[in-house]
């Protein structure tokens, strides 16, 4: 508690910073998990689910202190709304990763080969596209001292630019692992389900990511 107070001592929107990085933490941890699922090492995965568990609760324990204590009205024209809409994008990118880590861990899954390299390959852009957030949400103090206007929105807008194209080769990759995946599904039989969720849950990550861009633009632009 003395650290969430230390946070909100200093600026409201350090715990937002923080939260954001606790996220993208838990989705980092994501391509271990993939690589060990690849190499088959489904002894591992109970680890790695727990390490996703124990960020996920640190991101839930400094949303619920912002939730609490984020005053109604913030600098400039920035409302606690604003704030809160994209401390739930945020937050949902710990929640989707907690959710991989669980049908992963709970169904003991490995990777199939011919689905190995489109996976990794759609995880690590995934990756990309949530540390590109990070770098946006780590620029919102700037932002709100500079008063939404000058150089400062012209670079953050170029960020969130790249947040979106990035988005959208996430979308590319994802349909060609599932591609890949139904050209398999006779040999998986119920497990291609399973899959199509996973698959579905990873280019998650990146669609929440971009939609904190998306949010953060919309209050630049407003």
């Amino acid at each position: 508690m003395a650290f969430m107070a230390n946070l909100f001592g200093r600026s409201p929107i350090r715990p937002m910073q923080q939260h954001m990085k606790a996220a993208v933490a838990c989705a980092r941890q994501v391509l271990p998990l993939f690589e060990d699922m690849v190499a088959g090492k489904t002894g591992e995965l109970a680890a790695r689910r727990a390490d996703i568990d124990r960020l996920e609760h640190e991101a839930d324990a400094i949303k619920n202190e912002i939730r609490s204590h984020l005053p109604k009205r913030l600098f400039l024209a920035v409302e606690r709304r604003d704030m809160l809409e994209i401390l739930d994008f945020q937050d949902s990118i710990a929640d989707v990763a907690q959710d991989i880590a669980e049908l992963a861990d709970q169904r003991s899954m490995h990777v199939p080969e011919d689905l190995a390299e489109p996976l990794l390959e759609l995880v690590r852009r995934v990756l990309a596209a949530c540390d590109q957030a990070e770098r946006i949400i780590d620029e919102l103090d700037t932002l709100l001292e500079t008063g939404f206007r000058g150089r400062e929105v012209a670079r953050v807008e170029e960020m969130i630019g790249e947040l979106a194209r990035l988005e959208s080769e996430t979308d590319v990759l994802a349909e060609r692992a599932r591609r890949r995946l139904f050209r398999m599904e006779e040999s998986l039989g119920v497990g291609t389900v399973f899959w199509y969720q996973m698959i579905n849950w990873v280019a998650d990550l990146a669609d929440y990511a971009e939609r904190v861009g998306n949010r953060l633009r919309l209050l630049i632009a407003s």
